[in-house]
């Protein structure tokens, strides 16, 4: 079973559920980190070894200037403006190519090939009975999705898998949500943690995912978040309170159910309640 952690909004406590989820779950898990702009789930498994990297390309156009006659057949057909004709030889911009072959298919002259672009990396780390997959995309690189779904392709089949998916509700976060079989949202009890959280949900409903939501920092807020998911049928699967002492916690690098044994119940029984569904 591959479950998403999923949230409208950064700063939700995403990560802080996937990993201590992870950790709970007593058998072989895979944690997939697919905030690959920022990974950060990791440092929660300081004794991680590093057993295997790869590097990530995608194609790009690449133009023989001594076959291309400027017809602009390729410019007209970009709708991503990543390459473009002033009734020259095309000029390429790699950052905004969604690499669909199109340019090249279209092209008259033949002029268009592909080449390879590096846009990341995918590093597998190994803690106890957590194999970690990180995607991590090179600095300046703009489109986070093609890394998500390279990223993604790693992860084992028959072995239950949780991801660390992207904050918010863009393309990054559909990349590593589509084809899920269960998603938890973490939304916190407040205006903003509605808002966005009703964002997400409308997400979810959209790629046709079953999900939960967790509510994180119970007690700092209202009942708005329970209320609107009583008004509209949503589980809340867990409520983790607000404390001081799980945020001095995640500040060191550590996890919380190794810190505070009051809260492994809360985490074991989100792995139970996601089992059952699977079990479904």
């Amino acid at each position: 079973m591959v479950v998403a952690v999923a949230s409208g909004k950064g700063g939700t406590g995403k990560t802080t559920v996937a990993v201590n989820l992870a950790r709970v779950f007593g058998e072989r898990v895979q944690l997939l980190d697919s905030d690959v702009e920022e990974p950060n789930a990791h440092l929660f498994f300081p004794a991680a070894q590093m057993q295997e990297r790869y590097v990530v390309s995608q194609p790009v156009p690449y133009v023989d200037e001594k076959l291309c006659n400027a017809c602009g057949e390729c410019a007209l057909f970009c709708r991503f403006n990543a390459i473009v004709s002033f009734s020259t030889t095309p000029l390429v911009f790699p950052e905004l190519c969604h690499s669909c072959g199109g340019c090249a298919v279209i092209c008259p002259q033949k002029a268009i090939t592909e080449m390879e672009n590096r846009i990341g990396e995918v590093e597998i780390l190994v803690a106890d009975n957590i194999r970690l997959i990180k995607g991590v995309l090179d600095v300046g690189k703009p489109m986070a999705p093609p890394l998500i779904r390279a990223t993604l392709k790693y992860l084992e089949k028959n072995t239950p898998a949780i991801i660390d998916a992207p904050p918010g509700t863009s393309c990054p976060v559909i990349a590593a949500l589509r084809g899920v079989d269960f998603a938890l949202l973490v939304a916190e009890p407040t205006a903003f943690g509605l808002n966005d959280l009703a964002l997400a949900v409308e997400v979810l409903y959209a790629i046709d995912v079953e999900f939960a939501v967790v509510i994180n920092r119970d007690g700092s807020g209202d009942d708005r978040v329970k209320r609107f998911c009583d008004d509209r049928g949503i589980e809340v699967i867990a409520s983790i309170p607000y404390d001081r002492r799980i945020a001095e916690i995640y500040a060191h690098g550590r996890l919380i159910v190794d810190a505070i044994p009051a809260y492994l119940e809360i985490f074991v029984n989100i792995k139970k309640r996601i089992q059952e569904k699977g079990a479904r």
